[in-house]
């Protein structure tokens, strides 16, 4: 099966997203099942985070008339148990939305349930993943609760290969002025690097990918320039 990836820079589960919704459907082993929405980088923020991420997603589900449930995989002891695991049996495509990408990597690595989602997004099932959702992905993974910039970069999902990729890119320098170039630096010899502008997604293969929203994909590929991709482009 080919693999079928939408990677958002920020704004999931808004009206925006349909568009990567419907392409992931379209190539799903299971395209008449149950979306999977899991808001596991943000469950350190407590409950009430957690659960207000899942309320977003079922409404946008639901928006869409697309069946949905809410993935109850909050701490790494979910990431070993039956049941969350054999979620991804009847799932339609899995989304995860933002929060901490160091957090959920440490949830995830090394766990029965990420062996088993990496075999199926091999199979067929899309994987989606918003800000953290993304980053995570990694070989090192951004801690934003981190005091100082030095001591955020944490082990990641190492699934991506040699690319690094950060999200909220034309946001980042408002946050912390001069941001970008550090982020930059902190790409390792011979990586890739992938900035996603809010509200703006790439969707592929893994290989190829295209351009979906209001910014640009910015790539820079191992030992060359910057390279601006907008809405609709391919790269």
């Amino acid at each position: 099966m080919t693999r079928s990836l939408a990677f958002l820079g920020s704004g999931e589960f808004h009206p925006w997203t349909e568009t990567l919704d419907r392409w992931a459907l379209a190539r799903s082993r299971h395209p008449d099942g149950v979306a999977l929405i899991a808001p596991t980088a943000s469950a350190h923020e407590g409950d009430h985070v957690f659960d207000r991420w899942a309320a977003a997603g079922l409404a946008h589900y639901a928006r869409l008339a697309i069946p949905a449930r809410v993935l109850d995989l909050r701490v790494r002891d979910d990431a070993f148990r039956d049941e969350v695991i054999g979620s991804l049996d009847d799932a339609s495509l899995i989304s995860f939305s933002g929060g901490n990408p160091a957090r959920l990597a440490a949830i995830l690595d090394g766990t029965p349930f990420w062996s088993a989602l990496v075999a199926a997004v091999s199979d067929g099932l899309p994987y989606a993943g918003c800000s953290a959702g993304v980053s995570a992905l990694c070989d090192t993974a951004f801690d934003n609760e981190a005091r100082r910039m030095r001591d955020a970069w944490k082990p990641g999902l190492r699934a991506l290969g040699p690319v690094l990729v950060a999200p909220h890119w034309d946001a980042i320098d408002r946050w912390v002025p001069g941001a970008t170039r550090v982020i930059l630096r902190k790409v390792p010899d011979g990586h890739a690097f992938l900035g996603l502008d809010e509200r703006t997604a790439v969707v592929g293969d893994g290989v190829r990918w295209e351009v979906v929203g209001r910014g640009a994909a910015h790539v820079r590929r191992a030992g060359g320039a910057m390279e601006r991709h907008g809405a609709g482009a391919s790269f």
